[in-house]
């Protein structure tokens, strides 16, 4: 393996429709970076399910084009067939590491429930009216003895890969189930039993690697937080390395009482590197991880500490509660948000082994110093993620989990989410919010929605992985 940390120069990239390419997605992440277009519409998850709006969830299409009309909006919703799905995370059926395959497009999204286990295809060819067009029912996925699907990640030749949370019953063990090109379930990805707890997972074929992280059994974490459980060691701690060949585990780390329930996990962009980071939620701290090779083993240190604060309110110290973490297309910034703080946040990450704090912006959240935007009153903190591929436009959304937001942000029921964004000036590593943007996903037509991850047609910082 390699301990490489710095990114490739720019190679022709081999984008399909936008740059000349056959396959989807760009040569190199600097080929991303420079060639990438600016992003013009979003895909948020959207939803209803924990709420007393009695509706489907739905994808919502967010026109990002400053020159359109309607700038700012959401110009279309894509509702499920069925209702309490809980649409939480997704992602697509091809990205940079297929950017070799003719014929290959990125243009379905592999959107599933977190809490229905139902899988859902949507095809964006017409990207402002994306439709439904195949839908995995729940028992399919039961078969596996699988549920609660999480992270999907596109991988080489057209296949994806989702991590699972639960086992069929929302017991643990997780693990991973694997569809083919023509979205249906080729089985499970890895031996059962290979691991217990499960979350996200992101992988580094030139590595021959893949990490994972760990949250809780579904059936612990889905009526919402409770300390004790934490006591009790039903959350997870550990981070996982892969044999990405063989699909079997060939170390873990325990991170310890400072890794507290460690959720997204991110190498750096350029596939020779094995450096990469995890954020620990209740922790609140960010790990940096990378090989020895010296040692032959990964190695995990804590690099970012994001200390506790004092409120009157409550009768312990305030976490931050890292819950997203993404880094730039260059490898130069980690960005993060802390959803109990209130806090965005940027470091440089030049030095992977010496992270230094650039910027942050205190908006909404338990802390945060701009409690509204446009007259709206910001409900929750920020919470995930996005960011452009030329690393200028940091957006955000503010629901984490809808039991969880009902007992930190009941509020956000009442009100919805909203979607913001900070301009990046990625010379100077500053942030910088503007107050001219703002979604809220509180006029919906339905009544006020809660709204999270975001994908961009195009890629993005959080779903193109090269080979």
């Amino acid at each position: 393996m390699s301990d490489a940390d710095t990114p490739t120069d720019a190679e022709p990239s081999h984008d399909h429709e936008h740059h000349g390419h056959e396959g989807p997605g760009y040569a190199t992440p600097q080929a991303a970076l420079e060639e990438g277009e600016r992003e013009e519409l979003a895909y948020v998850m959207s939803l209803y399910t924990g709420t007393d709006i009695d509706e489907p969830d739905f994808i919502a299409v967010v026109d990002l084009d400053p020159d359109s009309e309607t700038y700012c909006e959401i110009v279309d919703r894509l509702e499920m067939p069925e209702k309490g799905d809980e649409l939480h995370h997704f992602g697509w059926n091809a990205c940079s590491s297929s950017c070799h395959v003719e014929g290959l497009e990125r243009r379905h999204l592999i959107v599933p429930g977190q809490r229905s286990s139902r899988i859902h295809v949507v095809d964006t060819k017409d990207r402002r009216n994306p439709e439904l067009v195949e839908v995995i029912e729940p028992e399919e996925v039961f078969e596996y003895d699988l549920s609660a699907p999480h992270t999907v990640h596109c991988v080489p030749e057209g296949k994806i890969i989702i991590s699972m949370l639960g086992d069929a019953d929302g017991e643990l063990p997780g693990g991973f189930l694997e569809l083919n090109h023509d979205f249906e379930i080729e089985g499970r990805w890895e031996p059962p039993g290979e691991i217990e707890m499960n979350y996200d997972y992101w992988y580094q074929p030139r590595q021959n690697v893949m990490v994972s992280t760990e949250w809780a059994a579904p059936k612990t974490y889905y009526p919402g937080f409770d300390l004790e459980d934490v006591e009790d060691g039903k959350y997870g701690r550990r981070i996982h390395f892969w044999d990405w060949e063989n699909g079997t585990v060939e170390q873990t780390i325990d991170l310890g009482e400072e890794g507290q329930i460690p959720l997204e996990v991110r190498f750096l962009h350029t596939p020779e590197s094995t450096h990469g980071f995890v954020g620990t939620a209740l922790s609140s701290n960010i790990f940096h991880f990378w090989y020895d090779a010296d040692a032959g083993e990964y190695r995990a240190e804590k690099a970012i500490d994001f200390e506790a604060r004092e409120h009157e309110d409550w009768d312990m110290p305030v976490p931050g509660l890292t819950t997203d973490i993404l880094i730039s297309m260059d490898d130069r910034y980690l960005f993060g948000s802390n959803w109990l703080h209130g806090e965005l946040w940027m470091y440089d990450i030049s030095d992977p082994s010496n992270p230094r704090r650039a910027d942050s912006l205190s908006v909404g959240g338990t802390f945060g110093e701009v409690q509204e935007v446009q007259g709206r009153e910001l409900s929750a903190g920020p919470q995930m993620v996005q960011l452009s591929l030329d690393g200028e436009r940091l957006y955000w959304t503010t629901s984490l989990f809808s039991t969880w937001d009902d007992q930190f942000y009941p509020e956000e029921a009442e009100k919805g989410s909203v979607m913001l964004k900070a301009d990046v000036d990625p010379r100077n590593g500053t942030l910088e919010l503007d107050e001219d943007f703002l979604v809220d996903w509180g006029e919906c037509p339905n009544g006020p929605a809660r709204a999270h991850e975001i994908r961009w047609p195009d890629g993005d910082c959080t779903s193109d992985v090269w080979q």
